[in-house]
């Protein structure tokens, strides 16, 4: 299969049924335009063996990395596992990380720190957005003191103190 269009939606074949995009067509339904993502990247659409197929590794794999902990998928009614496209991504993390020689006690601490580190630099970007929106505030009132009295200053959570 060359690279290009193709690629991007022809992610396998298995059984003359095509996976295409984030759904599966068989040969003799077959659209003329790809569907867009099955879902919102987080919701579980995909069943064990389509999730294996798109991660590139066996079902038993799946199950047990999901009984050492690397991944929860989504759970039907019926307790069949779903997958989302997050699962895949990170199926696919823990596929490479096998590759580099780390075992699965090793990458459920290299996932769990990515996790913390993702976490860290969602919440530096926020104080960074915070703090430049209060440097824009003082230097308004800088430039402009009679403001000073229309703004006021965000107030932190008062702490109780305990009687002592």
């Amino acid at each position: 299969m060359s690279a290009g269009v193709d690629s991007v939606y022809h992610l396998g074949q298995t059984g003359g049924k095509r996976v295409e995009g984030s759904f599966v067509a068989s040969n003799s339904s077959r659209r003329s335009t790809p569907a867009g993502p099955a879902s919102d990247g987080t919701t579980g659409v995909y069943g064990i063996t389509v999730a294996a197929e798109l991660a590139g590794m066996s079902v038993q794999a799946l199950r047990l990395y999901e009984r050492k902990g690397l991944l929860e998928p989504a759970r039907t009614a019926g307790g069949s596992r779903r997958y989302s496209d997050t699962d895949i991504a990170r199926l696919r993390r823990i596929s490479a990380l096998i590759a580099e020689g780390i075992n699965l006690t090793g990458i459920a601490r290299v996932l769990g720190l990515e996790a913390d580190n993702a976490d860290l630099h969602a919440h530096n970007t926020t104080l960074r957005n915070r703090n430049a929106a209060l440097t824009d505030t003082n230097n308004a009132l800088r430039i402009n003191p009679a403001e000073l009295q229309d703004v006021q200053a965000p107030r932190s959570p008062r702490r109780h103190q305990s009687a002592r």
